[in-house]
């Protein structure tokens, strides 16, 4: 699927006069030919407080909004509702949503970095990040400046409507524990250092 047609829903839900949110063609630092795909995790204070996953997967960002955010424990299964596909460009937006606009409330990067694909079929060979999420299972290593190590996407049986929501879990390594993730009122930008509730004060 083309780019601005994957990104037909992401545009169709935004007044880009009103709204600080990158356009469809925004220019992103990502995505060059060698690099590693990125992957971002925001914090989104709207009308319900929540996560938001992003993965890079062919020149957008898949997304899912995860209400808990993503743990550091295997034990722990959280919850993730697929979203429509983001441009690039998102990977960087801080700042407030106008109230009105859809999802209007304030946004703060808490984490960042590169991922690796971790999925394999039957035979050991490594399935398109595309793929696996078309099918419903994704698996991935994470790189990032809080997030590290291996987790999965799984998507569930849906539901009596056809909506399916995912599972994001964290794999038994070396960086998996019991840190869990902190109180999104407290925890800070990566990018500014700054709360939520600072950068909303700073209106941007």
């Amino acid at each position: 699927m083309p780019e601005k047609d994957a990104l037909a829903r992401y545009k169709g839900k935004r007044d880009f006069t009103r709204t600080a949110e990158p356009s469809v063609d925004a220019g992103a630092r990502s995505g060059k030919s060698g690099e590693q795909p990125v992957f971002v995790v925001q914090i989104h204070d709207a009308r319900r407080m929540h996560f938001d996953f992003r993965l890079e997967v062919d020149g957008v960002l898949k997304s899912w909004a995860v209400p808990r955010g993503p743990s550091t424990d295997p034990h722990d299964k959280r919850l993730a509702t697929p979203t429509e596909d983001h441009p690039l460009a998102y990977r960087d937006f801080e700042g407030v949503i106008p109230h009105g606009e859809y999802g209007g409330g304030t946004v703060i990067v808490w984490d960042e970095g590169t991922f690796r694909n971790l999925t394999t079929d039957r035979a050991g060979n490594e399935i398109p990040m595309a793929d696996a999420i078309e099918r419903g299972h994704a698996s991935f290593w994470l790189e990032g400046r809080k997030l590290h190590g291996g987790y999965s996407l799984t998507r569930m049986r849906p539901d009596d409507r056809g909506r399916a929501d995912w599972l994001l879990v964290k794999r038994s390594d070396g960086f998996a524990g019991a840190d869990r993730v902190p109180d999104p009122h407290r925890a800070r930008s990566a990018h500014t250092g700054r709360t939520l509730r600072q950068t909303a004060a700073a209106g941007r």
